[in-house]
């Protein structure tokens, strides 16, 4: 109640001296794209040494201006005093910017309303003043102009009252990042260390610490001329309580050098922030660290794994039946055959890097299986399924170009495509250590995207390295006989329904309607075969194939419907759709969060659904009333998802993270799920904690 009066008494005494408030603001320089004026906080400068003021800029929708460190472009404002009286000196102030993406760009500034604090230090205490700014802005929105506003203030000798600007400059004020200079963090952030990594590429590793956890943090870098930072990529430990900060940085023409020089970090994270001047250490090159070493042993572990999933079934029956078409060869031959196979899974491996490390370097979203997001890249997939089943039923034989006739022998280059073919198919699933890997490379740089891939290559390679090692082990199989029609027969109807799944990927992502077009050509291709399975139609065989790859690939996106959503496929719990925003403020209410990132393209992430997140005691659970379940369908590209995926360094699907009281910073789950982990994260969630207000 007490404040209550305040404001009355100070609404009072606005109306009793309306002058007096008029005064506290100069007039308005008005352009179409800003407006700006000076504001301060009361109508007289007092007894002390020193007045608030402020730069108000009010910017058209769309246009921004810049903060005190634009970034890759633009300019900050300033201010020219020259004309004042009694102004010892001003001091310009920035509230936390908005950070602005354009074309890979990275800039800081503003938007709509900002007030930019300004300490105005009096020649003479308590005598009046007489403010002349000339100030110089940047606005931007496709194009930019510049421009120069005039402003007056006088400000009367005396107390004054307090402004009708008063409490926005206050407001504005309070967001302007304290300054931690004995390192101990303040508001809860603190700046512990930051080395720099040399590369290439180069890039800072900035250790942060919070408590309360850490929500959305991130950190605006101000390095020496001539250095761009792009924004973070964030790994999270303790529960969001730590966090290393891996900022890329690059230089341009003249730029000075960054090593064991000062660079001022700005830390934020949801309405708290701090700032911190450090002189960068040095961080070993990724190539000879440690965590590098252990991370190849990761993915090599986690190609291993892969060949286990439920999504490489096609390549286990291709496997089988490699293994069957070998058993009565020489031991060189089986020897070279395997190889070429597990040379084609590697250069595919190193393929998918050199396509991410390109796809990283433009500035686009990289991850691990986002091809299966593309129409085009399904349909593709499902004819070559069902051309091979095709082959396997003996209608025809596939024509493998010339360059990979050449590795030894014909039948040795089809074994170098199988192992091509054999990891697109093995790309949707996130295994146990692929996806830990994957996160680990795509947070690096190009060396340690390559060195991460070829592991996990060698990884899903190694039962054909083993078979090249030891050809005898083809030899145990029996001898050909009629049951190899039976397999073969069976191993291209798994090829089939790999195909039908695709399919159904496929109207998840563009509807029933377009999913019947692809349909429709794969029915078509495999009819057409059959019934040219003679020698003499091979050119009636390529325009069919010709025919249904164009009817595949170009007519399901001319039929796209608003597919159906993803919270309805599962109606057994109430999901509600993924937005980060919303985790924050049911974990404010005291509500758990289980949420759940998934596509129809992802066989693991299915497994997950059928065998845990739909079957009692985690259906129980999460049908309890006490939690919201929230899923992020990834099955089309979406930027909010690929960028909370990267906010816990992954990269990859399935992903589960648990929120709440006891866990405001999440808690990751593995890849497969088990109900044991998942209710022991949802009882840990649930749990409240107290925090901590001891200094960082």
């Amino acid at each position: 109640m007490t404040r209550f009066r305040l404001w009355i008494l100070l609404g009072l005494l606005l109306l009793a001296h309306p002058d007096a408030a008029r005064a506290a603001a100069s007039d308005w320089v008005r352009h179409p794209e800003i407006a700006m004026r000076l504001v301060a906080a009361n109508s007289g400068t007092g007894t002390q040494g020193a007045v608030g003021l402020g730069l108000e800029m009010q910017l058209a929708p769309g246009w921004k201006t810049y903060w005190r460190s634009p970034g890759d472009a633009g300019l900050p404002p300033t201010v020219d005093w020259a004309g004042s009286d009694n102004l010892a000196n001003a001091t310009l102030r920035f509230p936390v910017p908005e950070r602005f993406t354009l074309f890979g760009l990275e800039t800081y500034g503003y938007g709509g309303t900002v007030i930019l604090p300004i300490e105005a230090a009096l020649q003479t205490p308590g005598e009046a003043l007489r403010v002349r700014a000339g100030v110089d802005v940047l606005v931007c929105e496709v194009v930019c102009i510049p421009y120069r506003a005039e402003l007056a203030l006088d400000l009367a000798a005396g107390l004054g009252v307090p402004s009708a600007q008063a409490h926005d400059l206050a407001r504005f004020a309070s967001s302007v990042p304290p300054v931690d200079a004995a390192g101990g963090g303040v508001n809860g952030l603190a700046i512990e260390t930051a080395d720099l990594r040399a590369g290439p590429p180069a890039s800072l590793l900035v250790q942060v610490r919070a408590e309360p956890p850490l929500a959305a943090p991130d950190i605006y870098v101000e390095g020496p001329p001539g250095w761009s930072f792009a924004k973070p990529i964030v790994q999270f430990s303790e529960g969001g309580r730590l966090a290393t900060m891996i900022v890329p940085a690059a230089a341009g023409p003249g730029a000075e050098k960054l090593g064991g020089g000062n660079v001022t970090f700005t830390l934020v994270d949801r309405g708290r922030a701090v700032e911190r001047m450090l002189a960068l250490g040095t961080a070993p090159p990724a190539a000879l660290s440690g965590s590098l070493l252990a991370m190849l042993a990761v993915a090599l572990l986690g190609g291993l794994v892969l060949n286990l999933m439920p999504c490489v079934l096609p390549v286990l029956a291709m496997k089988l039946a490699g293994l069957v078409a070998h058993a009565q060869q020489d031991r060189r031959a089986t020897r070279l055959s395997f190889l070429a196979t597990a040379a084609g899974i590697v250069v595919a491996f190193a393929i998918l890097a050199a396509s991410l490390v390109g796809l990283k370097a433009a500035g686009e979203a990289v991850g691990w299986g986002l091809q299966f997001q593309q129409p085009w890249f399904l349909a593709a997939m499902a004819l070559v399924l069902v051309g091979f089943a095709a082959n396997l039923w003996g209608w025809f034989d596939i024509p493998l170009p010339a360059a990979l006739g050449r590795v030894g022998d014909p039948k040795f280059g089809g074994s170098f495509a199988t192992g091509l073919f054999a990891t697109l198919l093995a790309t949707p699933c996130s295994a146990p250590f692929v996806g830990t890997a994957v996160g680990f490379a795509l947070a690096q740089g190009p060396v340690e995207i390559f060195a991460i891939f070829i592991a996990l290559g060698l990884g899903l390679a190694a039962p054909y390295l083993a078979v090249a090692a030891a050809p005898g082990l083809a030899q145990v199989l029996p001898r050909p006989g009629r049951w190899m029609g039976v397999l073969r027969a069976v191993l291209g109807l798994a090829l089939v329904g790999t195909a039908a799944w695709l399919a159904s990927v496929l109207a998840a992502q563009l509807g029933l309607a377009a999913a019947l077009a692809l349909a429709l050509a794969l029915v078509g291709l495999a009819l057409g075969l059959f019934l040219l399975r003679a020698r003499r139609h091979v050119r009636l065989r390529v325009w069919l194939a010709s025919l249904c790859v164009f009817v595949a690939v170009a007519v399901p996106p001319r039929l796209a419907t608003a597919p159906a959503s993803a919270l309805a496929a599962d109606p057994a719990i109430a999901w509600v759709a993924f937005d980060r925003t919303e985790i924050d403020r049911a974990v404010a209410a005291g509500r758990v969060v289980f949420v759940d990132v998934t596509a129809d393209w992802c066989v693991t992430c299915q497994v997950n659904k059928r065998l845990v997140v739909s079957r009692p005691p985690v259906l129980d659970r999460l049908q309890s009333g006490g939690v919201v379940a929230m899923r992020a369908d990834w099955t089309r590209p979406d930027a909010r998802i690929s960028a909370y995926l990267a906010s816990f360094g992954r990269y990859g699907i399935p992903f589960n993270a648990v929120y709440g009281p006891g866990a405001p910073g999440g808690i990751a789950l593995p890849e497969l799920l088990s109900a044991d982990a998942v209710l022991a994260a949802l009882a840990q969630a649930a749990a409240p904690v107290a925090i901590s207000r001891a200094p960082l």
